[in-house]
C-alpha cells in the first residue's frame, strides 16, 4: 500500500505541473505490476515544457519518499525506512534518459542525444537484470532513438529550441535531482544496515 502511495505521489507531479501549464490531463491510471501513468489529453507544445512535465513527478516522488523517511526515523519504524529508499529508487530508475521514461522528456530542454546514453543504461540493465518492464522501456524508445537520426522539419526543430538560460536551469535541477537522489539512497541503505546489525551486536555484549 506505501508503494502504490509514492506512485501516486510521483504521479501528481506530474499532474500538477502539467495543470500549470493548462494542458488537459486525466487522473493517474494505475497498472497492476507494472506502475502508473498520467494520460495526457494535449501534448505539450514544445520541449522546455515536456521537460517541466517529466520532472514534476521526480521532483514531488522525492519529497514523498523524504516524508516517509522522516516519518521512519521519528517513530523508529525500519519498514518505512526500506518503502522510502525504494521511493528514491524509483524516482531515480524514471530519471534515466531515454525517451518513455521521465529523464527521457526532461532532456530533451538539454540535448535529444541524451537518449544514446540513456539506451546503453538500460539495455545494460536488461541484459543484467532482465525484466519484462526494462524490456518494455527499451522497445517503446526505439522510434525517438530512430528520430535522432533523420532530419528534422521546421515545425519538429521548433519543438526543441530552447534558451541557454533554460538549457542550464533545467541541467542543474535534473542532474541535482539525481545526486540528490543518490545520496538519499545511501543514507537510508546506511540505516537499514545499522538496525540489521545491532541486535547481532547486543547478543555479542549479553
Amino acid at each position: 500500500m506505501g508503494f502504490v502511495l509514492l506512485i501516486l505521489v510521483h504521479e501528481c507531479g506530474h499532474l500538477v505541473v502539467a495543470k500549470r501549464f493548462g494542458l488537459n490531463v486525466g487522473a493517474p491510471v494505475f497498472i497492476p505490476f507494472m506502475g502508473a501513468f498520467i494520460a495526457l489529453k494535449d501534448a505539450p507544445k514544445n520541449a522546455w515544457m515536456e521537460a517541466w512535465v517529466g520532472i514534476g513527478g521526480p521532483l514531488l516522488g522525492l519529497l514523498g519518499a523524504l516524508a516517509c523517511h522522516s516519518a521512519g526515523e521519528m517513530l523508529g519504524w525500519p519498514l518505512l525506512i526500506a518503502l522510502a529508499w525504494t521511493g528514491y529508487w524509483l524516482n531515480l530508475f524514471n530519471l534515466t534518459p531515454i525517451g518513455t521514461l521521465d529523464g527521457g522528456r526532461i532532456v530533451t530542454a538539454l540535448s535529444p542525444w541524451l537518449w544514446i546514453p540513456g539506451l546503453l543504461i538500460m539495455g545494460y540493465m536488461a541484459f543484467t537484470r532482465s525484466n519484462f518492464i526494462i524490456w518494455m522501456v527499451l522497445f517503446f524508445s526505439i522510434p525517438r532513438i530512430i528520430s535522432l537520426f533523420r532530419k528534422r522539419t521546421d515545425e519538429e526543430q521548433r519543438y526543441f529550441e530552447v534558451t541557454p538560460a533554460q538549457r542550464w536551469q533545467m541541467g542543474a535541477m535534473y542532474f541535482g535531482l539525481i545526486a540528490l537522489l543518490v545520496f538519499a539512497m545511501d543514507v537510508s541503505h546506511e540505516q537499514l544496515n545499522h538496525i540489521h546489525r545491532q541486535p547481532a551486536q547486543v547478543a555479542v555484549v549479553r
